[in-house]
């Protein structure tokens, strides 16, 4: 108990037993003590009630009343009770303008957001920019179904999905012209919050980027068509001088169509939305077509080794899974010295993906350092632009392999250590997973049957 309130408690009941003892000595005086005595008691019992009863009044009062003053444990309890009803209406004004202050942020922001009850579903309430983008009214539309109020977006089966909802890219109520990306935030047991944000610009200038990419590329396949062709007619032993330079400029020429063709199918696969058909793919043939192409480009200097403990295939585009798995061999030879290792595992993965497989592409190569791995799978991007050139990499492979993989709904895994190697892999989740022993199953382009056997 703090000194002052103990004192107030200390004076208080000295004055009790001062005016008991007086009565006590006024009813000796007449030679009525306990009566004398009785009616002081109940004297000091009602002062008592009133002063409760001014407290109730303090508490129950809709306005300021000034702390009184004086002494004694009632008039403690009063400014205490003033102190911490101040303190309170301190802390609500401050929280009000926090309030307001973040509710006008929410109103300034450009993009759409929207407070959704998560068991009705119904508005709750909505920003400034809710108008122009969904077409929400204020108040009218305070308290009807989202679902109903946003027709005809398909926003039911999205919102079942509730935390796991992807984000969702569909035009808005309004123009069908603007591009909405929606996102589903779920910030209380209750409540949800969904953020919807113009994104027709950003689609347009990624259109536009592909459509260069594709064109320009489209547009060097000829030329550069025509000067490798003009080059293999050249007869080395009639200019013994220019050897070495026809040489390297087959070299160049050969790298800049192969990174021609590598433009045109990343252009392809970034402007395809899923796979245009899905059928099994034989995993067998595909690893021993790999082991093939990876001693061709290794030329004897590594140990190549394939390990298919899985036991199933997968299901998606053949093509585009030799074009990733391809890639990853072929960065593994790349960047790995003479006498190291590279090996291949098809196996089932982990507890985090049941019943699920991954392809892992592993080396004892050079290793990526970790400021590196989160932007490995950029187009153009190099951890040693010398070292990418002097193995003859377009840099277009990881980026191949990461859209390749989006499409067929895997993700890629790198992890690396500088001078231990590197691992990539491929994680399908059971949706990709076919046993083998069902009809059906398809090879690999340039797969081998009877390469496959052995």
């Amino acid at each position: 108990m703090p000194p002052h309130a103990r004192s107030a408690w200390l004076r208080t009941l000295g004055l009790l037993a001062l005016c008991m003892a007086a009565a006590a000595l006024l009813g000796l005086a007449v030679g009525h003590p306990w009566p004398v005595v009785t009616l002081a008691a109940f004297g000091v019992l009602g002062w008592h009630y009133w002063r409760l009863r001014r407290v109730l009044q303090r508490l129950t009062a809709r306005r300021r009343l000034p702390p009184p003053s004086g002494e004694g444990v009632w008039n403690e309890l009063d400014r205490l009770l003033h102190r911490s009803q101040a303190e309170m209406r301190g802390r609500k004004r401050r929280l009000v303008e926090m309030l307001r202050a973040y509710r006008a942020v929410a109103a300034a922001l450009p993009d759409a957001v929207v407070v959704v009850d998560r068991n009705s579903q119904r508005v709750q309430w909505f920003n400034q920019a809710s108008g122009p983008l969904l077409g929400l009214r204020y108040p009218g539309d305070l308290g009807v179904p989202l679902v109903q109020r946003l027709q005809p977006l398909p926003l039911a089966h999205w919102l079942a999905g509730g935390r796991n909802a992807e984000p969702l890219e569909t035009p808005s109520p309004l123009d069908p012209a603007v591009t909405l990306s929606m996102r589903l935030i779920p910030y209380s047991e209750n409540l949800w919050l969904l953020v919807a944000r113009d994104v027709s610009r950003l689609l347009q200038l990624e259109q536009m980027r592909r459509d260069f990419v594709a064109n320009v590329s489209h547009e060097l396949r000829t030329p550069l068509t025509v000067v490798h062709g003009y080059l293999d007619l050249i007869d080395d032993g009639q200019y013994p001088e220019l050897t070495p330079m026809l040489a390297e400029m087959q070299r160049q020429s050969q790298r800049m169509a192969q990174l021609v063709e590598d433009l045109l199918t990343l252009s392809r696969l970034e402007s395809q939305d899923g796979l245009p058909a899905e059928e099994p793919v034989a995993m067998a043939p595909m690893l021993s077509t790999l082991r093939r192409e990876a001693l061709a480009l290794s030329q004897g200097q590594h140990g190549i080794t394939i390990e298919d403990s899985a036991g199933v295939d997968l299901v998606g585009s053949g093509k585009e899974l030799h074009s990733a798995f391809s890639n990853l061999v072929a960065n593994a030879i790349r960047y790995t010295p003479a006498g190291g290792e590279v090996t291949v595992r098809f196996r089932a993965d982990g507890p985090a993906n049941p019943q699920g497989v991954v392809l892992e592409v592993s080396d004892t190569g050079y290793g990526i350092p970790a400021a590196h791995l989160p932007r490995i799978t950029e187009r153009f991007y190099r951890v040693s632009t010398s070292r990418s050139r002097e193995s003859g990499g377009t840099g277009l492979g990881l980026a191949i392999v990461k859209h390749v993989l989006q499409l067929h709904r895997a993700r890629l895994e790198i992890t690396s250590e500088v001078g231990r190697g590197s691992i990539f892999a491929c994680h399908f989740s059971r949706d990709r997973v076919r046993r083998r022993d069902e009809p059906g199953a398809s090879s690999p382009p340039g797969a081998d049957p009877a390469a496959a056997r052995a």
